[in-house]
């Protein structure tokens, strides 16, 4: 299932907001798109609405940035995989270890094979030649019922 729909930052931060109403531990919801699209807004947007006070930072350097109670309601990790070169290094970050208990939020989700995401919420923003930002949500069966409250 996708949909499109015209965006801004603004509603980036408030799909986050809506997205963490309904996430859980164990949910990978992944962002995809270009630099300055709104990829770390919808994850600032979810951060907040779990608790967070103040700004997310980008995970860009630190590629993961572990939030735990009583900071938010429960484990996420924000991950940005831009620096990723393969797979294998992915697999040092302990990320399929962590999702058993964690909410993942992964920028940059096409540094690892598609397969990886199969149940993932996956959204892409992208930057349309106007300046208007298009969301493409692929929502798979096991968010379906859930992004209808969204």
């Amino acid at each position: 299932m996708s949909a499109n729909l015209l965006w801004s930052i603004d509603d980036s931060l408030a799909l986050g907001a809506r997205i963490a109403r309904v996430a859980r531990p164990g949910d990978v919801v992944t962002l995809s798109g270009p630099l300055g699209a709104g990829k770390t807004s919808i994850a600032r947007g979810l951060l907040n609405e779990l608790g967070l006070e103040g700004e997310a930072p980008s995970p860009s350097y630190a590629i993961v940035q572990p939030y735990a109670p009583p900071e938010v309601q429960f484990p996420v990790l924000h991950v940005d995989l831009y620096r990723i070169e393969d797979a294998e290094e992915a697999v040092e970050l302990g990320l399929w270890e962590a999702r058993h208990d964690s909410l993942l939020v992964v920028e940059w989700p096409e540094r690892l094979p598609e397969l990886t995401w199969v149940d993932a919420l996956r959204l892409t923003l992208l930057i349309e030649s106007d300046g208007v930002r298009r969301l493409t949500a692929m929502v798979p069966e096991a968010w379906r019922q859930r992004w209808s409250l969204i």
